[in-house]
């Protein structure tokens, strides 16, 4: 994950708490990935609306680290949580 500068956090950290608290107000659980899918792919086609290769492989490479940093982060810690609850395979 690219940990930014703390003056770029307070610029983004705003706006991202707006969009999570649009996705609480829109009370739809059902449809979270759905919608989560949504904003996701306009944010990035807003963020690049001229298609090129270069571009396209800009938003992978980005999805790509963002799933890799979830993984890390989140999942990771959370298998090792749950096998030291339940035991190994």
């Amino acid at each position: 994950m690219p940990y930014i500068l703390k003056e770029k956090r307070a610029v983004l950290d705003p706006a991202i708490r707006e969009l999570a608290d649009a996705f609480t107000n829109l009370r739809d659980n059902a449809n979270f990935a759905g919608n989560l899918n949504y904003a996701i792919t306009k944010l990035l086609f807003t963020l690049y609306p001229e298609p090129n290769y270069q571009r396209f492989n800009d938003m992978i490479g980005a999805l790509e680290c963002c799933k890799l940093e979830l993984y890390r982060k989140k999942v990771g810690p959370y298998e090792d949580l749950k096998e030291g609850e339940n035991g190994p395979l």
